[in-house]
């Protein structure tokens, strides 16, 4: 209380001056960038982490911190904005309740995957200053991509958080797979943003205007007539958007980019990335009202649910398995898209929170457990875990029931509200579709609980090292929103819902 009084008081005045109302509704991406410039230049002036000098190991933590206060501090700078919601620099850019929720989503992450990345960067041997740096400024662009309004803004956003994950995941750089992933996705990715900057450009052919709000009025125009090349230009963006939420069947970068990663950065490029393209993509199919999308994203749902849940069933990796498992995810949030928009736009916002959090806490779990080099990442690696270390295998498994939908956790009430909201637009064959594969996924899920509480280690078992604070407090904030969510979703869903009337505001 002590801070929302001074914070609301600034706003008011500053809000009041048209050039400086418009930074206030961009201030966490400035505080972003602000704090990732001010890491790049902190980095020479510090040593080096050298793995054999535990002395030195300092300056990764030092950076670290740095990058932890700037993120809490675009959190605030969130609040602060919410208290100023209208549009900014020419209606590029909107700040309104689905704008802020996923601003507070996105940062959430940062946040974990900062605490999560502590003990990785020290154990690894990694410079730390182009991490972190790179982790700020990819937030900034997915946390842009989430109140810009304008096609031409949204693709430059994107690129900023692609370009970010691209260098993110081929950290370890003595590490041949990370190096494959870091290319692989960087080639495959670089495609999907032609497809999509096409599509921009064909709209752009078929309206006049790269404005979603234009757009809309344009192709609602008296008559009904939508141009043939307005179709053709929202497949080619679903195919770019499509590709960075790993939707099949353009998926197929996932598994190898996944395994390949370190294990903190696929924490937060499961979620983060994908939160910020599911923003976008609600905007042009609700918001922007275009047309021909109800075919593609109910065969992209069907495809991403029934491949994903297939593919995760052969893994013998952990980290594959969850990638699989991310596609699969995919799907399930997919269907809330083919819904009407009063209960398929809260019902994917719910959905997209739920996942950042149980997913966070998982990957966090799996980048103390690998160890120096990512070594132990099979599944057989977690037998006996709940013997040894009771406390991260109650964890894990509290992050698997949630991710397989049951009771009491937040992914239960995710899947509930998505299949609830396809049922309430009649699509009962794709929710008998996703039922179905929830039933599967909970096989391969189940099957990490029983080697964890049913299974001896075959030879030596992994050797563990002291949990830190770090991973600690990730898997502790994670599994709290998980069960919070799972309990008591009632204000989350209530504040998703406020958000429908800012994207369907037009008859």
């Amino acid at each position: 209380m002590s801070f929302a009084i001074p914070a609301l008081f600034i706003t008011d005045v500053l809000q009041n001056i048209p050039q400086v109302a418009d930074y206030i509704r961009i201030l966490p991406e400035l505080v972003l960038s602000v704090f990732g410039m001010l890491i790049m230049v902190l980095d020479p002036l510090l040593d080096r982490p050298n793995e054999k000098d535990k002395s030195q190991r300092s300056s990764a933590k030092t950076l670290g911190m740095v990058a932890l206060l700037g993120s809490l501090c675009a959190l605030a700078a969130t609040y602060i904005q919410a208290h100023s919601p209208g549009e900014a620099f020419s209606h590029m850019v909107r700040v309104d309740h689905f704008s802020v929720f996923f601003h507070v989503v996105i940062l959430g992450i940062v946040v974990l995957s900062i605490l999560a990345s502590f003990e990785y960067m020290e154990t690894q041997g990694i410079r730390a200053g182009e991490y972190y740096g790179l982790i700020l400024m990819g937030a900034a662009g997915m946390c842009l991509m989430t109140s810009a309004v304008e096609l031409v803004l949204i693709f430059i956003a994107l690129e900023i958080s692609s370009i970010a994950t691209y260098i993110l995941a081929g950290f370890l750089r003595r590490d041949p797979r990370s190096s494959e992933a870091s290319l692989k996705y960087f080639l495959l990715g670089s495609f999907a943003t032609a497809f999509f900057l096409y599509g921009v450009a064909l709209m752009f052919g078929a309206t006049g205007s790269t404005t979603i709000s234009a757009i809309h009025t344009s192709l609602h125009q008296p008559g009904g007539y939508v141009p043939t090349l307005a179709y053709v230009a929202v497949a080619l963006m679903f195919v770019g958007l499509g590709f960075k939420v790993g939707a099949a069947p353009f998926h197929v970068w996932t598994p190898d980019v996944y395994e390949g990663a370190p294990s903190p950065v696929v924490g937060l490029m499961s979620t983060g990335p994908k939160a910020a393209t599911f923003a976008v993509l609600l905007r042009i199919i609700f918001e922007a009202g275009v047309p021909g999308t109800f075919w593609l994203v109910w065969m992209a749902a069907v495809l991403s649910m029934t491949l994903g849940n297939l593919g995760a069933l052969k893994q013998t990796s952990i980290k594959r398995m969850l990638a699989y498992s991310s596609i699969a995810h995919a799907g399930y949030l997919l269907v809330a898209f083919a819904s009407a928009p009063a209960e398929g736009i809260p019902s994917a916002m719910f959905y997209t929170a739920a996942y950042a959090a149980m997913n966070v806490g998982a990957f966090a779990i799996i980048s103390h457990i690998a160890g120096y080099g990512e070594r132990y990442t099979s599944i057989d690696d977690y037998a006996g875990l709940g013997r040894r270390e009771p406390f991260l295998a109650a964890i894990l498994t509290v992050f698997l029931l949630s991710l397989i939908g049951i009771p009491a956790t937040g992914g239960f009430f995710a899947k509930f509200y998505v299949f609830s909201a396809a049922l309430q637009a009649n699509l009962v064959g794709l929710t008998i579709l996703g039922v179905i594969n929830s039933a599967i996924a909970s096989y391969y899920y189940l099957r990490v609980v029983v080697v964890m509480y049913m299974k001896e280690p075959q030879g030596e078992p992994v050797p563990l090292t002291p949990l830190p604070t770090g991973v600690s407090l990730v898997l502790v904030l994670s599994m709290a929103i998980t069960l919070y969510l799972g309990i008591l979703p009632g204000a989350v869903l209530n504040y998703a819902q406020s958000s429908v009337s800012n994207l369907i505001r037009w008859p």
